[in-house]
This record gives structure tokens, C-alpha cells and sequence, in this order.
């Protein structure tokens, strides 16, 4: 080998294993973490060829394995319209990937002793004391005459979707049409007491404890943590949460300083032609912090999170939750007398079970992707995604600004080529 080719091999080197500014962990070369990097190159080839021919405008995607970061790309624009290009600390709106932080949140209240996760809501706040359940009719729909709930309203049922708060906008019963949409429509509309008053005063679609089906869950929940500590839920996360793990750009607001960093969508869906925006729309105040899905983050943000839960609940000289608690948040929490309609809410996570706040795998088959039993994750419907293989010791942060059902596709697509492209 001459000099050149030496000198050229060494940056190389250098380069691929060297930190880089903004990078969330040491990076390492792909073979040296049983990656090949030939075949990871076909994740940046296929997410280009999509945005080169207007499928999404763009992406960024952070992968890391054995606590070594082996990508870190962002492809397309961050703003199409604008001809602004995607760069690696875009802002994402990341929709339900804030359910996990709440939960983690409420975890270290529960590690505090201030929280315990049987306590009933109506603890917390009293008008969910005696709450009322839709009657079905003799074809099993609900109707508006009710019942007297069985029990009431848990925490746990708060995080793993089976209060009977449901969101309005996924489904047409007469009860879907009493409940806002979903979470950011709930926070353009509301303050957080007067979100919860109109809780209070609803019928639940089920009785608790016996369906898991998407809702207002982890909403409540972060008003709950809001009770406890007398803090926003931002404010709270930003102390407990965001600063320790060095997560800079997480947050329920968009500063006008960071407003050029925020991702956009197309103008419109390419499939239907309906019309994009974002939303929430956080550069605008909401009415209330919902814990559900109103946070905005970056991939370097959000692998530092996923990262904390995989090593159970550490990252760096960051303790944050115990790894005893991690591991009960990470244990199916369903079991067989509840029916799971997980995959109403998402297709590719149709056959997980449930933790808290967030859905874990039961089975190395059945479900539409590959991974391993115990692969935990929960994206967002902003187009964002993520997922955690501890027996992969695999982390996976996949950003986009693209809201339609196209998300689905690209749920199983990016999980489909990062599996191919381990190779140990």
C-alpha cells in the first residue's frame, strides 16, 4: 500500500470511529459491531430514491448497536417548499413517541414513592370517581345509555391503554363523536382542567381493564404528573428527564432560535393529494403540554432516551430510573383477559403486547417485522418511528415530517433493511 492510499485509509479510519458533533454516542464502523456496511448502504439508496421521487420529503435515521453509533444520515429536505435541506439535528414533530417519556416520567414519581401504579385516578382528580360506561345494543355497539363502571380508572390503565378514554377520531360511534379527535387537537382546544372536566363527564367506551384500545391514557397521565409535582409537564421532563440525558432540542415548543430547524411536511399526501401540515403546529403555544403527543425532538434526542431504557434506565453517568423498574415497564402488562386491538391503532404492531406506555414483542414471528422477543417501541403518527432489540443490543431512530398511511409503509421498510444488514 503507498503512502497516499495509507494516509487515505487512516482518515478513513478516523472518520468512521471518531465522535462527531452532535453525535449521541461513540461511533464505531459497521463490521466492528456485526454490521456489514455494504448492506446498510441500501438504507440511504432506498430512503434517496424515495425523496427523489416524492414519496416524503425527507429523513433522518440513527442507528446504533453495542452502545456504538453506525449511521447517523439525514437524506431529502427538511422543508421541500422551501428548498431547505434535511440536516441530522432537524426538529421533528414526534406525536405519540412522547408516550414513553411520560411514562418514564410518572416512573420516577412511582420510584418516589408519590405515585403507585394501582392508585385510581379519582385520587388525583375526584370527578373520575364514579364513572359511567356505554351499554351495548343487541348488535354489540355502544349506545349512549350506560352503566355503572366496575371498577375504577388505574394508573396502570392510564399507561397501557385500557382506561376506556378513548380518541375520538379512531372510530364512528356515537361515543368516538363525545371525545376530541386525538392529543394535539385535545391541546388546541383545551386547557388542562377543562380537558379533564370533559373527560369526566363522558361515557368510556369500555369498562377499564378489559380492552386495550388508543386514547387519551398518557394525556391524563401528564396532567396527573402536573398534580403530583405542581410543575408543567415540560417543565418537570426538562429537569428530570431531558436535561439529564442531554436530550437539547426535546420539548412541547418550538423557540423562534430553533424555528429553522423544524420539519415540515409535504404540501400534500402523495398518495390521496389531501392536504399536510403540521400538527400540533409548535412554534404556537397549546393550551396544555399533552403527554400523549405533543413533544418535538431530534434522532440524536431521541436515541439518547431509547438508549437509557435499553440499558435499564441509564445513560452515561445518568441514573434515571432503576432496572428493576425499567424491566416491569418493559413486561407485557396485558395478559389474557384483555382484548388487545393494538393493531387497530397501528398495522405494524398488530400481535405485540403492551407495556407501559409503549408496545413490546411476545413472539419472534407472527407480527409483519423482524426482531426479537422483547423488542420494545412506539412511534409517532407524524411519520416518526423507533425501536429498541436488547437481545441485538440494537437502538433505531427513523425521523420523518410524512403523517399519512404511508407511515406504515415505512415502518416495516427501514425495519426491513436494517435487520438485512446485520450479519454476526
Amino acid at each position: 500500500m503507498g503512502p497516499m492510499r495509507t494516509l487515505v485509509a487512516a482518515l478513513c479510519l478516523f472518520a468512521c470511529t471518531s465522535a462527531f458533533a452532535g453525535d449521541p454516542l461513540p461511533r464505531a464502523r459497521p463490521e466492528d459491531v456485526g454490521f456489514s456496511a455494504e448492506r446498510l448502504g441500501r438504507i440511504g439508496a432506498a430512503i434517496q430514491a424515495d425523496v427523489d421521487a416524492g414519496r416524503i420529503p425527507g429523513a433522518v435515521i440513527a442507528i446504533a448497536r453495542r452502545g456504538r453509533l453506525v449511521m447517523f444520515d439525514a437524506y431529502g429536505y427538511r422543508d421541500k417548499a422551501a428548498n431547505a435541506a434535511m440536516t441530522t439535528d432537524t426538529i421533528f414533530n414526534i406525536a405519540s413517541m412522547t408516550k414513553p417519556m411520560t411514562t418514564v416520567g410518572a416512573l420516577m414519581l412511582y420510584e418516589q414513592g408519590k405515585l403507585l401504579i394501582g392508585d385510581p385516578l379519582s385520587k388525583y382528580f375526584p370527578k373520575f370517581a364514579e364513572m359511567h360506561v356505554a351499554k351495548r345494543d343487541g348488535y354489540g355497539e355502544p349506545t349512549t345509555d350506560t352503566v355503572p363502571a366496575i371498577r375504577p380508572i388505574l394508573i396502570q390503565d392510564l399507561m397501557r391503554h385500557t382506561s376506556g378514554l378513548i380518541y375520538g377520531g379512531r372510530g364512528t360511534t356515537l361515543i368516538h363523536k363525545m371525545y376530541p379527535a386525538g392529543s394535539a387537537d385535545a391541546a388546541r382546544e383545551y386547557d388542562g382542567a377543562a380537558f379533564m372536566d370533559k373527560l369526566a363527564s363522558l361515557p368510556l367506551l369500555y369498562q377499564p381493564a378489559s380492552v386495550w384500545d388508543y386514547g387519551f391514557g398518557l394525556d391524563v397521565l401528564g396532567l396527573t404528573i402536573e398534580k403530583i409535582t405542581g410543575q408543567s409537564l415540560g417543565g418537570y421532563l426538562q429537569a428530570n428527564l431531558f436535561a439529564p440525558l442531554g436530550m437539547t432540542d426535546t420539548g412541547f415548543a418550538i423557540s423562534p432560535e430553533k424555528a429553522a430547524r423544524y420539519a415540515r411536511p409535504l404540501p400534500a399526501d402523495p398518495d390521496t393529494g389531501k392536504p399536510q401540515a403540521r400538527s400540533p403546529e409548535l412554534t404556537e403555544p397549546l393550551k396544555f403540554e399533552c403527554g400523549g403527543g405533543c413533544a418535538a425532538s431530534t434522532a440524536s434526542d431521541y436515541l439518547r432516551f431509547a438508549t437509557m431504557l435499553m440499558n435499564g434506565g441509564r445513560f452515561g453517568e445518568a441514573r434515571l430510573l432503576g432496572p428493576r423498574t425499567v424491566a416491569y415497564m418493559l413486561s407485557d402488562q396485558l395478559g389474557p383477559n384483555i382484548k388487545n386491538l393494538i393493531g387497530n391503532a397501528d398495522p405494524t404492531r398488530a400481535d405485540y403486547g403492551f407495556g407501559l406506555g409503549l408496545a413490546v414483542r411476545t413472539t419472534p414471528g407472527v407480527v409483519k417485522m423482524m426482531g426479537s422477543v422483547g423488542q420494545f417501541s412506539w412511534p409517532g403518527a407524524s411519520g416518526t418511528d423507533w425501536w429498541v432489540d436488547p437481545k441485538e443490543e440494537l437502538v433505531v431512530v427513523y425521523l420523518s415530517a410524512a403523517p399519512g398511511p404511508i407511515r406504515w409503509y415505512y415502518r416495516q421498510k427501514i425495519n426491513a433493511l436494517v435487520y438485512q444488514a446485520i450479519v454476526d
